[in-house]
């Protein structure tokens, strides 16, 4: 692997450390971790005096010619003897105070070995953007323009090179007569720019051998270079009025009206808000505030998601599974694993804020981790009626400042509630008291790129493990690898697991995942180069973190199986009607919807109930085909089809590739042949929408999928209307299968299942039956009966067959006696390679390479190199390799940085530990 390369395993930043204070002679500098690609090890620093820095604390620090973020890891009494004193830098500022436990620092340390990460890398993700920036060099005129009142003076408070010159040549007729071609266009570009202030990297964009004509510049004293510091995201402040003293009858009458609102309002309002109230001005805010009368005063205002104002929720009863669940995971004060396999409608979420309730009262955080952003409006809701302002959401659809504000009030350690997506799981909760994964089975929480490719449940895993908290894993479809874990440690019985071995339970991770990473990583290089003399030297002491195959600590697992095998009420699942479409063509329906379904959305529409269509794609056509030659319309840059989005009414047919976004207007004529007649074939949500409107134009349509839900709040907005009864029909995508709770619907119809059983791929069988049984499972959720009926050319399929009588048994076992027999997960382990360059040949090489390598060790089986399924997407050409092994078996993994130096820096390499998507 490819990364930190410092034995952090003794470094707990957490600890109380004493930091440096003016006049002591102790721990005078300090040992960072550098966010700067390609820079491993740890950097010292010196501690200036006004600055009191602690282990954990967020810096920003001289690197190079730049600024970056850096960690402070710990204090140091005497920097290494190996450093010259007169090069060790001094840190620039703290940009947040140190927030890392111990238990954190670990769980990052786990992440980044695990999964062949660098540690800085994985940092990133867990923080909020914007902690740690990156300042970049500018290139602006001397002479006032762009001088944005830093008086020439670069981020550290120096002069910039050039700056401060006198130019002769400004004050000649014609400064350009005595520049070169190169330096005259970077002149004429900051004269074109109104500040006359560009960025280096964007002149070098624009000028060929820009930084020529930068050099002569600066030598004639035209320009100067500065540091533009690091854009960080920081509180935000507004003006707020207080009110101070009574009111005075000295006052004049304008004077007490204005004090006689501000008192209405509580004595506090913000500055805008009361000057629009009052219909005054700030000059008289001021008399006021001169006389003592009020107080103006900037105060942080908080940056978080606003819900609904919601009605109070009060804690339901319980059917005798419920109960017994509920009382089960109460009962656990230490590290568990709990399966809640509960079939959809059985009341999961109810049992998650029974469980929550007294952690909260008992002065504990909790945990909960969704699998789409679609999800938590819906879920945060429920939550925030039950638990108020307690509740937060955290998840990359919010805004830089709203997850800043978000993150740092976890850091404040009252009791809490957060509601988040995958990168969650590192949201800094002190005193976690249960981590909770809603529908765990979800690919969604399986990162892909970029690294590192974590899964959010072996992460939950590792932190509820060392939170010493229980970790509750919800689905009516339980992912195959939870399953197998569960059921397998749970057989053995109480007592037998007490007594096993942690060494023998350290193999499996979150779901039967192997979690042993092979740390064969080379000691750091002491002679990391230096781009010049003022970066600092890296501490060349520093030797590995994990030996090779060293395990991952993980404690003896205490496991328990939870069922909730009846839905709310008793209510009945819905029945599932399995149509052959094969036969509705053959007795003359050429629709896309079949008769039954014909009937019954026309039912719909007689009972005034609601229904969702399902349908695996988005976009109105899969693809565009010439009837008269066979032409398909593909993207120019990736070996896709083109699908067919239609906008709105007599707008411009719109092609769009769904893997780069490249679009291209729709041709009259085939460009191949020239012939006029094109056709869409396939059918997304735009096409069944379109259809449906034109068999149904009383019904009411909402289509629900990612085109529809680009802006910020349209997840909830279109919810909401559905739920408020706005529309009888929800037409959409995978988003409709996690987890929504509407109580109305009485119909489910699948479109057509078959784009979800007819994938190359090991997963396919399980991801469909786990699709089409969470689809089906909307339907009768409330006092009207459910129905589900589900169109394939496929009936005699074993998804079909399982979905039908909703048997996950049935499928389950049949499923892992596949997998069984070819050696794929739960039963054994797989790290992917993935390869891409612009250069075809050069990543085809390239794969092959690395393949004869790796295919000298015997412990593991190498499948490729080949292709991607889609070789080319954005114009980089892709190969993969696959590394197959028994999880049990603890082979000798490649040394990953050997397996790096074999690629040339023009071909990516991503190794993907566990991965769920080999396509």
């Amino acid at each position: 692997m490819y990364i930190n390369d410092i034995n952090l395993s003794s470094l707990v930043v957490s600890e109380s450390s004493e930091s440096y204070k003016s006049g002591e002679t102790v721990n005078r500098w300090v040992e960072v971790l550098v966010d700067c690609p390609g820079s491993t090890g740890l950097f010292t620093y010196r501690l200036p005096a006004q600055l009191e820095i602690k282990p954990g604390d967020i810096l920003s620090v001289p690197f190079g010619a730049q600024q970056l973020g850096a960690i402070a890891i710990r204090l140091l009494a005497q920097p290494n003897i190996d450093l010259p004193p007169e090069k060790i830098r001094e840190v620039e500022d703290i940009v947040s105070v140190g927030f890392f436990p111990s238990a954190y620092w670990e769980l990052l340390n786990r992440v980044a070995a695990y999964y062949y990460t660098p540690l800085i890398q994985v940092i990133r993700v867990a923080l909020p953007p914007g902690l740690l920036g990156r300042s970049q060099r500018r290139i602006r005129l001397v002479g006032g323009r762009g001088a944005g009142g830093q008086g020439g003076r670069g981020a550290q408070g120096h002069r910039g090179t050039g700056a401060g010159r006198s130019s002769y040549l400004l004050g000649s007729a014609d400064p350009l007569a005595f520049l070169t071609p190169t330096g005259r266009q970077v002149w004429e570009l900051l004269q074109g720019q109104p500040a006359g202030d560009y960025s280096f990297i964007y002149l070098q964009q624009k000028v060929k051998s820009a930084y020529r004509g930068i050099r002569e510049l600066l030598r004639f004293g035209l320009v100067e270079s500065y540091l533009e510091p690091p854009r960080l995201t920081r509180p935000k402040l507004q003006k707020a009025v207080t009110l101070t003293g009574t009111i005075d009858q000295e006052l004049t009458t304008r004077q007490r009206e204005i004090l006689e609102v501000l008192r209405r309002h509580g004595g506090e309002l913000w500055l805008n808000e009361f000057l629009q109230i009052c219909k005054t001005t700030t000059s008289t805010l001021k008399g006021l505030e001169e006389k003592g009368y009020i107080i103006i005063e900037e105060r942080e205002v908080l940056r978080t998601e606003q819900g609904p104002t919601l009605v109070g929720d009060d804690a339901k009863s319980l059917t005798a599974a419920q109960a017994s669940a509920l009382g089960t995971i109460q009962t656990l004060d230490e590290f568990a694993q709990v399966l809640l396999h509960g079939v959809t409608g059985s009341g999961k979420t109810e049992v998650y804020l029974q469980a929550i309730a007294p952690l909260l009262n008992q002065g504990k955080s909790a945990l909960v981790l969704v699998p789409e952003i679609g999800l938590t409006p819906q879920l945060t809701d429920r939550f925030r009626a039950r638990f108020g302002n307690k509740v937060s959401v955290y998840h990359s659809a919010l805004s830089d400042g709203e997850r800043y504000d978000t993150w740092r009030q976890m850091l404040a350690g009252e009791p809490q509630v957060v509601i988040g997506t995958r990168s969650a799981v590192f949201a800094p909760l002190p005193n976690l008291g249960l981590i909770i994964l809603d529908e765990e089975h979800d690919s969604s929480f399986k990162q892909d790129s970029p690294i590192p490719t974590y899964h959010a449940r072996t992460v939950a895993l590792w932190r509820a493990e060392l939170e010493n908290c229980p970790l509750v894993l919800g689905s009516a479809t339980p992912s195959l690898e939870t399953w197998v874990s569960v059921r397998r440690q749970g057989s053995r019985g109480a007592g037998e697991q007490g007594s096993r071995g942690a060494g023998e339970q350290r193999g499996r991770g979150a779901g039967g995942e192997f979690v042993t990473p092979n740390s064969s990583r080379p000691t750091p290089n002491s002679s990391l180069p230096t781009p010049n003399s003022s970066l600092p030297t890296p501490n060349s002491s520093l030797s590995t973190q994990h030996g090779l195959n060293a395990p991952l600590p993980l404690t003896a697992l205490s496991t328990h199986y939870l069922s909730l095998p009846e839905r709310i009420n008793s209510r009945p699942l819905p029945p599932v009607e399995i149509v052959d479409m094969r036969q509705e063509l053959q007795q003359g329906n050429r629709s896309i919807f079949s008769r039954s379904l014909q009937a019954a959305l026309q039912e719909l529409q007689e009972r005034k109930q609601q229904g969702i269509l399902f349908i695996h794609r988005r976009g109105h056509s899969t693809f565009v085909s010439c009837r008269s030659c066979g032409y398909v319309l593909e993207c120019p840059h990736c070996d896709v089809s083109l699908a067919y989005h239609h906008t709105e009414e007599k707008a411009p047919e719109l092609l769009r590739c769904h893997y780069c976004n490249y679009a291209r207007s729709h041709p009259k004529f085939c460009p191949d042949c020239s012939s006029p007649y094109l056709k869409f074939f396939g059918s997304g949500t735009q096409r069944v929408t379109q259809e449906l409107a034109r068999q149904f134009p009383e019904l009411r349509l909402i289509r629900f999928d990612s085109d529809t839900t680009r802006n910020k709040g349209s997840h909830r907005t279109l919810l909401t209307q559905f739920a408020n009864g706005e529309a009888d029909l929800l037409v959409g995508t995978q988003m409709l299968t996690k987890g929504l709770d509407l109580p109305q619907v009485t119909l489910v119809g699948v479109v057509a299942a078959d784009g979800l059983l007819n994938l190359s791929d090991y997963r396919a069988s399980e991801r469909a039956f786990q699709t089409l049984t969470q689809v089906a499972g909307r339907a009768g959720r409330g006092e009207d009966p459910g129905r589900v009926i589900v169109q394939t050319y496929t009936t005699e399929h074993q998804v079909i067959a399982a979905v039908r009588s909703h048997d996950y048994q049935s499928f389950s076992q049949a499923e892992l006696e596949q997998r069984q027999a070819l050696n794929y997960p739960p039963y054994g382990r797989l790290i992917l390679l993935r390869l891409s360059s612009l250069d075809p040949i050069q990543v085809q090489n390239t794969a092959q390479v690395i393949a004869t390598a790796l295919s000298t060790e015997e412990e593991f089986e190498i499948l490729g190199p080949a292709p991607a399924s889609i070789l080319r997407v954005a114009n980089r050409y892709r190969w993969q390799i696959l590394i197959k092994f028994a999880p049990d078996a603890l082979p000798r993994l490649p040394d990953w940085e050997e397996v790096r130096s074999l690629c040339p820096s023009s071909v990516s390499l991503t190794i993907d530990v566990d991965p769920l998507n080999i396509m």
